[in-house]
């Protein structure tokens, strides 16, 4: 047991060390690591090949390895220009608005749509709070978005539902927006210079390239049941380049200039690096250790659903640990709203900063930013939604 918690902390030291150097390398150490202390050699090779054979990650790697290619064509066309030029709704309402949009369409990796526009519009900002807020505004409003999975799934597993917890949920929300607000945008001064007359096309056509991707993917997955769920998202971001390449008269020497401009491998790698990691972290019995332990529900619902949602870059995961758990130890059936959410926001501020999250992986690889950097942005603003969760759990968690 001993070993198991020195492995599952040395693991976390390794990857906060070498992601200073690369990201997607950290990753792969971090699983070695963490293998090496809880598992066998053999296990290991296990794990790697059954995450190098698993058919929904390759597929999931392959399409964010498209993405920033979609990105490129635009930049490259001068679309990303028409439609900073053409979306006209102020600086900092558009820097809040784009990473919104976009998150709050159904699609793994959106962050790298996203990421363009932000930075393009936020010239002057510089790149660890553009990271920071391409992250944090995606997700603010999943938290109020009834149909996200991880709500849907959570409550679930709470014995509530979703639309119980939402009135409950819209205040922390507001709190979540604010603080986006105060430490990535309120010093996000100027406005967005504007050189041409608006031009309803020139906004439409970047647009429609950029949405049509989750609206294919969505529309695929409501229509046909697929063997694998990731042949809709590369299917959905395919069909996106395509139209950016055609659309934008490129010719096939572009693609070369913008792969080598984009790196796309650097997010296939960090994918399938990330997938390493999680599927030896579930067989390392650090899940079952944490569930094995008698904590207060404080202790339980705050700081160790914190912990998990940085450590596995995931909602569903530590919901499937911590929500169980109390539970158990409080001989309930469901969770209060008040105490769900309190366990639920825990979990997702971890989820945000997490370095195994893909949008926080993906943000700091495209602005060209270590994971430090980009925690040092938004680390305040993580402590005080931590402290407040802390201080509320002292009146409604027993």
């Amino acid at each position: 047991m001993y070993l198991t918690w020195l492995g599952f902390f040395v693991s976390i030291a390794v990857l906060l060390l070498v992601s200073r150097k690369n990201l997607a390398l950290s990753l792969f150490a971090a699983s070695i690591t963490l293998g090496i202390f809880t598992v066998s050699p053999y296990n290991i090779g296990i794990k790697i090949w059954e995450t190098l054979t698993d058919s929904s990650v390759i597929l999931l790697a392959f399409a964010m390895g498209i993405i920033p290619l979609i990105g490129g064509a635009l930049e490259i066309s001068g679309k990303m220009d028409d439609l900073v030029n053409n979306l006209r709704i102020g600086k900092k309402k558009f820097l809040m608005f784009s990473p919104a949009l976009i998150g709050m369409l159904p699609m793994p990796g959106g962050a790298l749509l996203s990421a363009p526009l932000v930075e393009k519009g936020g010239i002057g900002v510089n790149p660890e709070n553009k990271a920071a807020l391409n992250v944090w505004f995606r997700h603010a409003f999943l938290l109020i978005y009834p149909l996200s999975a991880f709500l849907i799934v959570s409550t679930k597993i709470a014995g509530l539902d979703v639309y119980t917890v939402l009135p409950y949920l819209l205040p922390f929300f507001i709190f979540t927006v604010l603080l986006g607000y105060i430490f990535f945008l309120r010093n996000a001064g100027g406005k967005i210079k504007y050189t041409k007359k608006f031009s309803l096309k020139k906004l439409i056509f970047p647009l429609f390239v950029i949405l049509i991707a989750p609206l294919i993917d969505f529309l695929i997955q409501s229509m046909f049941e697929l063997p694998v769920r990731e042949i809709s998202l590369v299917i959905a971001v395919a069909v996106s380049f395509i139209l950016a390449f055609v659309l934008g008269n490129l010719n096939l020497s572009s693609i070369i200039h913008i792969s080598k401009n984009m790196k796309p491998w650097n997010f296939v790698f960090i994918i399938i690096g990330m997938f390493v990691f999680i599927n030896i972290f579930k067989a390392s019995g650090v899940p079952e250790l944490i569930s094995g332990l008698t904590l207060p529900n404080i202790m339980l619902c705050v700081f160790i659903s914190f912990l998990l949602g940085m450590v596995t870059g995931r909602v569903q995961v530590p919901a499937s640990i911590v929500i169980p758990t109390y539970l158990a130890t409080s001989g309930l059936s469901s969770m209060s709203p008040l105490v769900f959410v309190i366990t639920f926001f825990s979990i997702f501020i971890g989820y945000v900063i997490s370095p195994v999250h893909p949008c926080v992986s993906v943000s700091t690889e495209y602005f060209k930013i270590k994971y430090q950097d980009f925690l040092k942005a938004a680390i305040i603003p993580t402590f005080i939604a931590l402290l407040l969760m802390f201080i509320l759990s002292l009146f409604f968690i027993r």
